[in-house]
């Protein structure tokens, strides 16, 4: 073990860890043809990205027009189910590490650090996701969007509030905020780490929903390669 500015790191995945937009897309594709609609171009998924599927699926309908009974109605929840089921069955089918996502998660652990995945995507996804990529074991913690509760209305707590950040930094047993560090490429994953007040990375490289230099992190990396020099100057 190594001195390290930071003892524990906690990633963001689609976007952050894993370029994940094709098996996204084509999973948002595939409901949308059920419901009538035409498809979106898979890269457009990118744009999408970041609030959860059920918010990549809203946004996707609303853009045509809606369905009836709006987002919450009956129509729209079978899309809903119909896309998370069309995704756990092909959610890694072109997904993969981005570069240098494994060596830099390797030299973090070599230096002690514990790491965790903090995602809005279902935490079952997630973690099925990194075992079929043979990239779970490294992080202490998958923390999805459905792994802290949900609030008083009924709707799962996730990111950008700062509670699955906050579960995060205690699963890896930080209790000193300056010694946890949150990597992210959207304005969901800024706010919710500058609400537990840790530090917070942009992954500019990503799927981000502003400028990389717009979200509001304390520094900006253009690839993994650049994580831990970047760290080691905050």
């Amino acid at each position: 073990m190594t001195d390290f500015r930071f003892s524990a790191v906690g990633f963001d995945l689609d976007g952050t860890l894993l370029d994940t937009f094709r098996d996204l897309g084509a999973a948002v594709n595939y409901a949308l043809s059920l419901g009538g609609f035409a498809p979106v171009p898979v890269d457009s998924s990118k744009d999408l990205i970041g609030g959860g599927a059920k918010v990549m699926l809203a946004q996707a309908v609303q853009a045509q027009g809606g369905l009836a009974g709006g987002l919450e109605g009956d129509d729209f929840r079978a899309l809903y189910k119909a896309m998370l089921q069309y995704y756990a069955d092909n959610n890694a089918v072109h997904t993969q590490p981005f570069d240098h996502a494994r060596r830099v998660v390797d030299e973090l652990g070599a230096k002690g650090v514990r790491m965790a995945v903090v995602t809005n995507k279902f935490e079952e996804f997630a973690r099925s996701i990194l075992t079929q990529l043979d990239f779970l074991d490294p992080f202490e913690t998958v923390i999805g969007g459905n792994s802290v509760g949900k609030d008083e209305a009924g709707k799962y707590i996730a990111k950008p509030d700062p509670a699955p950040v906050l579960e995060a930094q205690k699963r890896c047993g930080v209790e000193d905020a300056s010694r946890f560090v949150f990597i992210g490429d959207s304005t969901y994953d800024v706010k919710a780490a500058r609400a537990a007040g840790v530090k917070v990375v942009a992954a500019g490289y990503g799927y981000c929903d502003r400028l990389p230099g717009d979200l509001g992190a304390d520094a900006v990396i253009d690839s993994l390669d650049a994580l831990i020099p970047t760290l080691e100057t905050l």
